[in-house]
């Protein structure tokens, strides 16, 4: 069993940038490819980013790519996800998931969730 906890969510100006923070506990992330979700209101959960086991390995949606990065630190139990050139569409709930195999990118891929975030990006 895998407990995830976001932060880092907020209101910020379109242009800027936030950092979205997990913090994994009851077992050891570094066991799990780590991805993020996002799902806006009235839209469908939608996927964003993720990474492999050892963090060689990531991939992003191509409405985020160049503009996020998603990281972890196996020795903090940790992942990121670094959102620049933020974009008004950029507003959802971000989700933070553990699991899956690498490559995956389909919510059901995913064992683990937490609880959401927000990310709001004003025009």
């Amino acid at each position: 069993q895998v407990q995830l906890v976001e932060s880092g969510g907020g209101l910020v100006q379109a242009g800027g940038s936030l950092r979205l923070s997990c913090a994994a506990s009851g077992n050891n992330l570094s066991k799990y490819c780590i991805g993020w979700f996002r799902q806006a209101p009235g839209k469908e959960r939608e996927f964003v980013a993720a990474i492999s086991w050892s963090g060689g390995f990531t991939y992003y949606a191509d409405s985020v790519k160049g503009r996020f990065t998603i990281s972890r630190d196996n020795a903090k139990n940790a992942a990121y996800l670094q959102m620049n050139s933020l974009k008004a569409e950029d507003t959802a709930d971000y989700y933070c998931v553990a699991g899956g195999v690498v490559g995956a990118t389909r919510s059901k891929e995913y064992d683990y969730w937490g609880q959401g975030t927000q990310v709001t990006v004003a025009s």
